[in-house]
């Protein structure tokens, strides 16, 4: 079997690593780093409405589930980091530590921006091509015709059998695709 190899970062070398958080407790191990150790922090972060019993809800979740990013040194911080405030660990195979390229890093926060939070939203608008996910259309490419907020609804026109048909379906079921509307011959 193939063993990987990751090199120890240099001596008094400065990396971001990969640490591993309690389950839900990314914000705490985030904050707990930041100010007990004076370590930076990237913890990517998104904002969705998810849908609850009492209506759609807006959440904001870790981008990588119970992963945050950390720039230290190791040798100098690792127990520190090790026994923080919501911290597991650090991701590790055997003794070694893997950094993450400083260009990985830099990349993710070009899309996510200073407040390391990017808002998603669901929001469907007239013209829109999605798809379809689950239910007797899954796969389908649609064209939104009108949507329904409070009701979490979305109007879509099909191409379904040879015909266009419209068709109401739940919010949840349906991905933007980015595709043209262009091929969609819209007769009122």
């Amino acid at each position: 079997m193939h063993q990987l190899n990751f090199p120890d970062p240099p001596a008094g070398a400065v990396g971001w690593f990969c640490v591993r958080t309690q389950p839900k407790h990314e914000h705490l191990a985030a904050a707990s780093l930041r100010q007990n150790f004076k370590i930076e922090v990237f913890l990517p972060r998104v904002r969705f409405r998810r849908p609850t019993r009492q209506g759609p809800a807006w959440v904001t979740e870790a981008l990588f589930a119970n992963y945050l990013f950390a720039r230290f040194e190791l040798a100098a911080c690792l127990r520190q980091v090790q026994h923080a405030r919501g911290v597991r660990g650090l991701v590790r195979f055997g003794n070694r530590w893997p950094t993450v390229p400083e260009q990985s890093i830099a990349e993710l926060r070009a899309a996510f921006g200073n407040d390391e939070l990017r808002v998603i939203n669901n929001e469907f608008t007239a013209g829109e091509v999605v798809e379809i996910k689950g239910g007797a259309f899954h796969g389908l490419e649609a064209l939104v015709t009108r949507a329904f907020p409070a009701k979490q609804r979305v109007a879509v026109l099909l191409d379904f059998l040879g015909r266009q048909t419209a068709v109401e379906l739940a919010e949840e079921q349906l991905v933007k695709t980015g595709g043209s509307a262009a091929r969609w011959e819209i007769g009122c």
